[in-house]
């Protein structure tokens, strides 16, 4: 299993735990809700039996007892008769019980029949009335939750929201510290590789002009092709030495440059790729050629690992009017349509030895150092792949920016 998948297998098992934490809180503070529900079902039935005593005892000491009862109930409640006809009510807004209705004779006090009615048709919702039997005819008590049990009702969704941003900015700050700490590892190993290179690398150049002049091999062909790989290196080392730092992109013509590296690196590899270019030979764009050659050769090596047999490379520059396509087409093994994202992320491999990273440098060097774009164009399993690299065009009146 490559560190990718074992990443992956960790966010989601810790993706289960909070699944499993979240339903525990939500099981249980349901449990809570019902069983304080219940419990003021059950007060809400014993102040309905007060109230009917209240109406048909005569004993008055017995009265306080019952009074006492109703007034121990905390949830708002209205009584109405079988005919609709509001009879008393509890725990409403004392503000908007009443309205007062001034004649030219006299003065009547009334219930406010709007409010009442808004609040009859809540309570109906949330609960089921309790019915008395008054005087011959019968009461409904009706009742809605108390305050206190709907903001239980509503407590472990705000919780589990608080718990969840708190924990989103946690990781986005520890990810982000974490990062930043890794990059500067990484720089600093860069940096110090490039330095350690320098002195064999000036080494090698003057053993091979020591060559050239002590054999008289100027114009041999062996000797060429050991000095080019030793400006390969050299431009190696500058590559790792320009990380961390911003580069400079130049004004060249983009086939010229991919044709100077397709033709340094078509003789290094089996006979039994064909390598292909074509497309516009005219159009120009910002470049910094060790970190760009860096990115083709990537993905070169790619389409080279794909092919297992015999096959075909081919690289294709077209232009729209303000950026530069660059097409990389293999007839490889091919990609999955669900790999599509996964192939840019640091640690994904198909090979047995392979770090993984290789494309992610890749996706960081063409969209953090040229601004531009790369993505998985087209790709079939058994049939090959194509890469495009979208960068922005200069025109005539134009200047590379970095």
């Amino acid at each position: 299993m490559n560190p990718y998948q074992q990443k992956r297998r960790w966010k989601y098992l810790l993706l289960a735990f909070a699944v499993v934490i979240a339903s525990g809180s939500l099981l249980y503070t349901n449990y809570l809700v019902k069983n304080i529900a219940q419990s003021e079902r059950t007060r809400a039935q014993v102040w309905a039996l007060s109230m009917r005593q209240i109406f048909l005892s005569d004993d008055n000491d017995f009265l306080n007892y019952v009074f006492a009862v109703r007034d121990s109930l905390t949830v708002p409640a209205l009584v109405v008769d079988d005919k609709g006809e509001f009879k008393y009510k509890k725990g409403l807004d004392s503000t908007k019980t009443f309205i007062k209705l001034e004649a030219e004779e006299n003065k009547n006090i009334q219930y406010d029949t709007a409010y009442f009615r808004s609040e009859l048709n809540y309570m109906k919702e949330q609960h089921d009335p309790i019915r008395l039997e008054v005087f011959g005819s019968q009461w409904l008590v009706y009742y809605k939750d108390s305050a206190l049990l709907t903001q239980l009702k509503f407590f472990p969704y705000v919780q589990l929201s608080v718990i969840a941003i708190f924990l989103l900015t946690a990781y986005t700050a520890f990810s982000s510290s974490r990062k930043s700490e890794q990059n500067q590892v990484w720089v600093g190993l860069a940096k110090e590789t490039a330095h350690q290179l320098g002195t064999p690398i000036s080494s090698l150049m003057a053993w091979i002009e020591l060559i050239k002049d002590k054999f008289n091999a100027e114009n041999d062909q062996l000797i060429a092709e050991m000095e080019n790989d030793v400006k390969r290196l050299e431009i190696v080392a500058d590559r790792f030495s320009k990380i961390g730092s911003r580069p400079v992109l130049e004004r060249h013509v983009v086939f010229d440059v991919v044709k100077d590296f397709m033709d340094y690196f078509r003789v290094r590899v089996s006979d039994r790729i064909t390598f292909n270019m074509s497309g516009n030979t005219d159009v120009e764009a910002g470049l910094n050629i060790p970190l760009f050659d860096w990115v083709l050769e990537n993905l070169l090596k790619n389409a080279v690992n794909a092919i297992t047999d015999k096959g075909t490379i081919s690289i294709e520059i077209s232009e729209s009017k303000k950026q530069v396509f660059i097409d990389v087409t293999d007839t490889g093994k091919g990609i999955p349509r669900s790999k599509f994202d996964t192939v840019f992320q640091p640690g994904y491999t198909t090979r047995k030895r392979g770090w993984g990273l290789g494309l992610s440098l890749t996706k960081r060097m063409v969209e953090n150092y040229h601004n531009g774009h790369i993505y998985v164009k087209d790709s079939e399993v058994g049939k090959g792949t194509t890469f495009r690299i979208v960068l922005k065009a200069i025109k005539n009146d134009q200047q590379a920016t970095a």
